[in-house]
């Protein structure tokens, strides 16, 4: 049985979400460019796939839409007509930057139904683990508005319908998504059965959300975890986040899923970001995740994809990601960070007092103590 599963569907790329730096402009001084949020990242990332011949090696999974019902476990019904109304129409803006085409409707449901497809795949033991090319994105869609290209949270929906379905009473997000998972986070702020973790540049979007001290509330206190790492960070500390925080605490909550939201933004050439992590950075993440979820629930992991912005780089991010979960390696190497000589493998001061800070938050919730909490994997 092939171990990993590979979702994705053509329409994911025929998305519109429109084009030019200032998308609500009309008219001014800024000439018409392709839109931050291109599909080219991911049809590029696609074919790679097919040319390193590691698409074949893995199991494709067609994705089913998502129903109305799916979408309202998270998203409110005015907001769900909201996009639908603005899909048949001649589109427009649900919120804040997340534009909605014609017929981004509907694939906005295929994108919300690859990321449920995924985990059925793996609570059925069709499949270890799954990488869904989920387009649009969905970790910054709140319940009554979307933002930040996302429109429907498709990660949140997928951990509502897993909870439901199979009745998990202990399920991970984690978002390594450069940008704080806002719309993720507002799904499970009081819910103590699902752990969300997000890794993400400190202060970048959205404004004045991911900060240590948003724990969660009610039942759901200690259940949210924020890591905002400085601008520049690199593998090695990511890696230390992973190490010190992510694992640690995963330990003592003992997940029965593993969802990710996999945003290639953090990546060394990201336009819309500050970080410096490689493509060996993301199959470590990867390999991370993989052990984790092996340890404590079966091996069931489900990636979606999120946000990357660089068409030359995220390819090569995403590529490496799959290869860790899949344990098969291609013969494409990274072509950028041959003798680039950048620091990205230096733990610098500022990026572990910055993981310091998080633990001493969240020491009221977790057990951090080397000695106590078996996180070596």
């Amino acid at each position: 049985m092939k171990k990993t599963g590979f979702i994705y569907d053509e329409s994911y790329f025929w998305h519109d979400n429109g084009s030019g730096a200032l998308h609500l402009a009309s008219g001014g001084w800024v000439q018409s460019h392709t839109y931050g949020e291109d599909p080219e990242t991911k049809r590029r990332f696609k074919n790679l796939m097919d040319i390193s011949g590691l698409t074949p090696q893995l199991k494709s999974i067609a994705p089913r839409s998502a129903t109305r019902d799916d979408i309202e476990l998270f998203h409110l019904p005015s907001y769900v007509d909201k996009v639908k109304q603005l899909s048949a129409a001649n589109g427009g803006d649900a919120g804040q930057i997340a534009i909605v085409g014609r017929g981004s409707y509907e694939i906005a449901l295929l994108s919300a139904g690859g990321a449920m497809t995924a985990v059925d795949a793996v609570m059925d033991g069709d499949v270890q683990n799954v990488y869904a090319l989920t387009r649009p994105p969905g970790h910054h869609a709140e319940a009554q508005e979307g933002m930040g290209f996302c429109l429907f949270n498709n990660v949140a929906i997928a951990a509502k319908h897993a909870k439901k379905k199979y009745n998990l009473e202990r399920i991970l997000v984690l978002d390594w998504d450069v940008h704080h998972g806002n719309g993720t986070e507002q799904a499970f702020y009081d819910d103590e059965s699902t752990l969300f973790i997000s890794i993400h540049q400190d202060r970048l979007f959205p404004a004045e959300r991911g900060y240590i001290e948003h724990c969660g509330q009610g039942k759901g206190e200690g259940y949210n975890v924020n890591i905002p790492l400085p601008a520049g960070t690199g593998n090695a500390g990511y890696m230390h986040a992973f190490e010190k925080i992510v694992g640690p605490i995963v330990d003592q909550f003992k997940s029965e899923l593993i969802i990710v939201s996999a945003g290639q933004d953090p990546s060394f050439f990201d336009p819309l970001a500050r970080m410096m992590v490689t493509a060996n950075g993301f199959y470590r993440f990867a390999e991370f995740m993989k052990k984790l979820a092996e340890k404590h629930c079966d091996g069931r992991l489900v990636l979606c994809h999120e946000g990357g912005y660089s068409a030359a780089y995220v390819p090569f991010c995403s590529l490496a990601i799959v290869e860790a979960m899949s344990e098969i390696k291609t013969e494409v190497d990274d072509p950028f960070m041959e003798g680039f000589g950048v620091p990205v493998e230096t733990l610098f001061p500022h990026e572990e007092q910055a993981v310091q800070a998080v633990i001493d938050q969240q020491s009221k919730f977790w057990n951090f103590s080397a000695e106590k909490v078996g996180n070596s994997l």
